[in-house]
């Protein structure tokens, strides 16, 4: 059973970096608006192509963001290793913390080829290479930050770097989880925090505790700091009758809610939800 003494619930800004959103300055300013509007969190998805829309490189921007804000928590929401490389997304990474004084949150996943972000280039599409791919490759990122003599020969990867100064700041890693596969579970019982995140709904209270209970039987230990990230829309800005129970989703175990902004909607809804704040409850 995994202890939730003295845990808040913590809230973001979670969207993507294309259509109305597509312009990186764009999403600079919503990052400013959303820190002074006291939200804790900005958090970009990941995507090389958005069909015909318009879209901006996360990595580059959440460079940009780390200078214009001073207080927000942020990163990708999620990055692919298996896509990105292993040792670009450790680069990546360690340039963003410490712009930032060590905000940065890694939030990584197999993703997704639903717009063509693998097949469209050659990349792995096969779920299960890409998920051995991802096992292997969060090895060689922490073995990058650690600063340690590293010489590996994997399935996937080789990689041989001498020792080097380790990362100055610690950077959580996140998972996310679009099922409880027991594999996923395992996966984010190594690291910092679970994003659930199932293509069709908000995950509910009960499903919380569920995910709680599968990574405390996966082995996390009880008492560890440990990030439960849950998206949807919960802000009173909305335009549309609002369901979520946030409290029961808190005391399930939510750590961070994380408002879901879209694409479809015009950039000045979106606008004005962030300049609302996080939602109160």
């Amino acid at each position: 059973m995994i202890d939730l003494t003295g845990s808040t619930v913590r809230h973001a800004v979670y969207l993507p970096p294309f259509g109305p959103f597509g312009e990186p300055g764009v999403l600079v300013d919503l990052a400013v608006r959303a820190e002074a509007a006291g939200w804790d969190g900005f958090f970009l998805w990941d995507h090389v192509v958005a069909d015909t829309m318009p879209i901006a490189d996360p990595w580059t921007t959440l460079g940009a963001i780390a200078h214009a804000t001073s207080r927000l928590l942020f990163g990708p929401m999620i990055t692919p290793p298996a896509r990105r490389r292993p040792w670009v997304v450790a680069r990546h990474a360690s340039t963003v913390s410490r712009l930032s004084g060590g905000r940065l949150i890694l939030g990584t996943g197999l993703g997704s080829d639903e717009s063509g972000d693998f097949s469209r280039f050659g990349e792995q599409t096969d779920l299960l290479t890409r998920s051995a791919m991802f096992d292997e490759g969060l090895d060689v990122i922490r073995a990058i930050w650690s600063g340690r003599r590293f010489d590996h020969d994997g399935a996937h990867y080789q990689v041989a770097l001498a020792e080097a100064p380790p990362e100055p700041f610690r950077i959580p890693i996140w998972v996310a989880s679009s099922t409880d596969n027991p594999r996923v579970v395992r996966r984010a019982a190594l690291c910092d925090g679970i994003f659930p995140n199932p293509e069709d709904h908000t995950p509910t209270a009960e499903e919380i505790a569920d995910t709680h209970r599968a990574l405390g039987l996966a082995g996390l230990e009880p008492g560890r700091p440990f990030d439960v990230a849950v998206a949807g829309n919960a802000s009173p800005a909305w335009e549309e009758p609002i369901k979520v129970d946030l409290p029961a989703l808190g005391q399930a175990g939510m750590t961070w809610w994380m408002e879901s902004l879209m694409h479809l909607d015009p950039l000045e809804l979106s606008q004005k939800i962030v300049d609302a704040g996080p939602p109160r409850w």
